[in-house]
């Protein structure tokens, strides 16, 4: 399939500080995809590149085959809905949705209507007197109902209670199975997004940490738990994301796809298998990078003020 987003080696630096850093992946058309990391990991900032609302420092990017920036073609494509969305003063939603309806060619009045009044949103209320899930909502029902061929949901989700988001949920899946597109969602709920996102990508510190199909990487981890000395003894030969350990029980979570053949010896040593929710793997996931990153600066510095102190000598 071909790809509808390419980023080639793409940086962004704010004076001291690098948002993205040397990011390259494909996104093939069609497929909804989680972008998915803590805050200040860089999401915002890549689909800000990616909607030609930003500048990159370096590196290149191309939507369709073509770059975003002042490209009529592209961005009547695309739908950005972010969470700091601006709006005129004296604008309600109705404004929002009319605006919208003559901007996107696809844009659908009844699936709107649907929508409007599922989330109970006050359409003659001004936009800025709208509290935060309503103001979400009004996100949400123009990235829908858009239908644009590439929508990015920036966390969507801020205000919105339980019900709403589940709405959310429910619609974008409805209509994206009737009227395939690309959808970038970027989430903090990541255990309530994992049965609708297809590939999950994983930005931490302005770099891609994991780019997988959601399937594969629900199986790149297993917990393993019991007696503290069975379960080191079973986990010595692997990678290690996170252990905790409460009295003589210890629960290990480990990296890596286990057999049949294996799955079988751990129960037959007393050990029980756990699984791993794609939130736990993820956020293990950042931590031990965050903890090797974090090595790596202290061991660089080091290097570098042993340097200093030879050269004082």
């Amino acid at each position: 399939m071909t790809a509808v987003i390419e980023v080639n080696n793409l940086s962004k630096h704010y004076k001291d500080k690098r948002a993205l850093d040397n990011v390259s992946l494909s996104l093939e058309g069609d497929a909804i995809y989680g972008l998915l990391g803590r805050n200040g990991a860089g999401k915002t900032t890549l689909m800000s590149i990616l909607t030609a609302q930003n500048f990159a420092t370096s590196g290149d990017v191309k939507v369709f085959g073509e770059h975003p920036y002042e490209n009529a073609r592209v961005l009547s494509r695309i739908c950005f809905v972010r969470e700091s969305q601006k709006y005129p003063d004296d604008a309600t939603p109705r404004h929002a949705f009319k605006a919208a309806s003559l901007f996107f060619t696809n844009w659908d009045q009844e699936l709107a209507e649907q929508l409007i009044k599922e989330f109970q949103l006050p359409m003659k209320q001004t936009i800025k007197k709208l509290s935060r899930g309503q103001l979400s909502a009004v996100g949400v029902i123009i990235g829908l109902a858009s239908r644009a061929d590439i929508t990015f949901f920036d966390e969507p989700y801020l205000g919105l209670d339980a019900v709403a988001r589940q709405i959310f949920y429910d619609r974008l899946l409805e209509d994206y199975s009737e009227h395939p597109r690309t959808i970038i969602l970027s989430s903090h709920l990541i255990d309530e997004v994992a049965n609708l996102i297809e590939r999950v990508i994983v930005i931490d510190d302005g770099k891609i940490l994991l780019n997988e199909e959601t399937d594969a990487v629900r199986d790149r981890a297993v917990t393993v738990v019991g007696d503290s000395a069975e379960v080191d003894a079973w986990v010595a030969s692997r990678e290690v994301l996170h252990r905790d350990q409460l009295g003589r029980v210890a629960s290990v979570t480990v990296l890596g796809a286990l057999s049949s053949e294996e799955r079988a010896q751990v129960t037959a040593s007393g050990l029980d298998l756990a699984p791993v929710s794609l939130q736990q793997l993820i956020v293990r996931l950042t931590q031990k990078a965050s903890a090797e990153s974090g090595a790596e600066s202290g061991a660089d510095s080091g290097a570098e003020n042993g340097a200093e102190n030879q050269e004082v000598r």
